[in-house]
This record gives C-alpha cells, sequence and structure tokens, in this order.
C-alpha cells in the first residue's frame, strides 16, 4: 500500500507540473500577421512583441492565413488567385490555384481547407488538395469560422449577414444587419465576434454573439477597415486593422504592434478555433489524475 501511496504521489505531482506547464505555455504563442501590399509579406510576433518578418517572396497580395495541425501556415493570396502553403521551415508551395479572389480561410476538424472566394463561392479542399464546391450564390464571403460542432460560418460582407453552414451544406441565416461584416473568431465560451468596417467618417468595431444568436456590441471606435481576428489561448483577441491591436475578455484595447502595411490576415500560432481555456486543459488533466488515483488506492 505504501509503495501504492509513493507512486501515486510523485504520478499526481507529475500531472500537476504537466497541468501548470500547459496552462503557462498556452499562453507563449507567436501571432502571425499578413501584410496586403504587393508583394506581402507574413510577419511573426512573439508574445513579448518582438516583429520579425516570417516570410516574403513568391506571394501577391496575402489576405486570410491559417495554421493547420501539422503547423504549415497557409495563405489565400487575392493577386494570384491561389492559395500557398508554408511549411514549418519556410518552404513556400502552391497548395491551390484558379481562383478569382479567395479571402477567407479556415480548417474543420478533419482537415479540410474551406476556402471564401469573393465572386461568391465557399470550395473545400481534402488535406491532397481535392477540390469540391461547398456553396455557391453568396455576396462577397470573406472571413470563415468553425464552431465546435464543425458548422463553418461566413461573414457575408455584401449582404451583412453571417451564414451558419452545417457539415452537410445547409445554410441558415445566423445574424444579420451586420454592415462590412469581416472577421469572424470564437472564443472558448462558444460566442461569435464579428469584426466590421464602415466607411469613413464612421469607425470599425466588433460585435459578439451568444450561440443563441443575440448581438451584443463589443467593441467601437476601431479603425475603418477592421480585417481578421483570432482568440490566443489566454482569451485575448487579436485584430488586423491599421495596426494589430489586442483586446482583453473585457474590452480593453491596447495596440500590440504597428508598422505592419497593410495588416489583412492574423492567425495564432498553434491555435484552432474555437480556442480551449488554459484552465479547462489543466482541469482535464488533473480530472484524469484523479481517476486514476481512485483506482490505484483500491
Amino acid at each position: 500500500m505504501k509503495t501504492k501511496f509513493t507512486s501515486t504521489y510523485l504520478l499526481f505531482g507529475t500531472a500537476v507540473s504537466i497541468a501548470m506547464l500547459t496552462a503557462a505555455s498556452a499562453s507563449a504563442q507567436n501571432i502571425f500577421v499578413a501584410n496586403w501590399y504587393f508583394p506581402g509579406a507574413i510577419y511573426s510576433i512573439t508574445p513579448g512583441g518582438v516583429e520579425s518578418t516570417y516570410y516574403t517572396g513568391g506571394l501577391g497580395e496575402p489576405e486570410s492565413i491559417a495554421f493547420d495541425s501539422s503547423g504549415d501556415l497557409f495563405v489565400a493570396d487575392a493577386y494570384d488567385g491561389n492559395i500557398d502553403k508554408i511549411s514549418i521551415g519556410g518552404t513556400e508551395s502552391t497548395f491551390a490555384s484558379g481562383m478569382s479572389a479567395p479571402n477567407g480561410l479556415a480548417f474543420n476538424s478533419a482537415g479540410d481547407l474551406f476556402v471564401a472566394d469573393r465572386t461568391g463561392s465557399i470550395y473545400e479542399f481534402s488535406p491532397t488538395g481535392m477540390k469540391t464546391t461547398f456553396a455557391a450564390g453568396l455576396n462577397v464571403p470573406k472571413a470563415l469560422a468553425f464552431n465546435a460542432a464543425d458548422d463553418l460560418f461566413v461573414s457575408d460582407s455584401g449582404s451583412g449577414n453571417i451564414y451558419e453552414f452545417t457539415p452537410g451544406g445547409t445554410k441558415t441565416t445566423f445574424a444579420s444587419g451586420i454592415t462590412g461584416a469581416d472577421g469572424l473568431a470564437f472564443n472558448a465560451a462558444g460566442n461569435l465576434f464579428v469584426g466590421y468596417s464602415a466607411s469613413a467618417p464612421a469607425s470599425g468595431g466588433i460585435v459578439e454573439i451568444s450561440p443563441n444568436g443575440a448581438q451584443n456590441s463589443f467593441v467601437t471606435g476601431l479603425a475603418n477597415n477592421v480585417n481578421r481576428l483570432a482568440f490566443d489561448s489566454s482569451g485575448d483577441l487579436f485584430v488586423a486593422d491599421n495596426n494589430l491591436l489586442e483586446i482583453a475578455p473585457g474590452g480593453s484595447v491596447s495596440t500590440f504592434a504597428s508598422g505592419l502595411g497593410n495588416p489583412t490576415g492574423v492567425a495564432i500560432q498553434g491555435e484552432t478555433l474555437p480556442v480551449p481555456e488554459p484552465s479547462t486543459i489543466a482541469l482535464a488533466v488533473l480530472g484524469g489524475v484523479a481517476v486514476l488515483l481512485r483506482r490505484l488506492k483500491k
């Protein structure tokens, strides 16, 4: 019994350490930003705000960017009509071509890449690059985001609607009346955040929409060209407008990085949407240890 208790104690201590390290490392994520100006570039910014050029050359006008589960970065190149793939080592290749103006990107849980084309279609690409048309007839679709149920949400800028598509392709209107709807991101609670732009002198902002469709203004007074959104695992929202902004869960806005040209895409390294909370990760680890502890005591 003593041996079991000692082993369990060590295992429990190890699990606590793992949980603490997981929660601590979750916030140590680089933020990647696309610069739309031709020729485009991708910048990497550390959590401390140190900027570096991650990739330049071979891109036309990059819009949305997204990481796959392997850590490769995918770029919607609106100028060339391509989807470019940049490996972890920095090697660029063409993943798909022949589109008109690819804009929004998002991966589903199966690893398929969904691409919004401004001409009104959404394409689905398998990991091997096989292309199918998932939806058509939209009015300038821009950003894409998946919720935890693998439903696809689309900001349809031309109509001001947010559409929801089931995995089977059934379309419903999730929200409406958001003029200039663009960036989309889910937080850990399952609320959808929508960035919108406006013509001067009006300003851009962000609307928060609950799972039942209730809309609330989250932030106003942003630049009038709000683009992409992304949450880190600490729950802070990063917004590409004229600068890269960081917005705390309570709504306080600060400039995280500037001098990025015309930032149009933002992605967090190692994150998929919606992001889990670090506390949830830690509790999951400790919960598993608790079950094991009870078994060892029997």
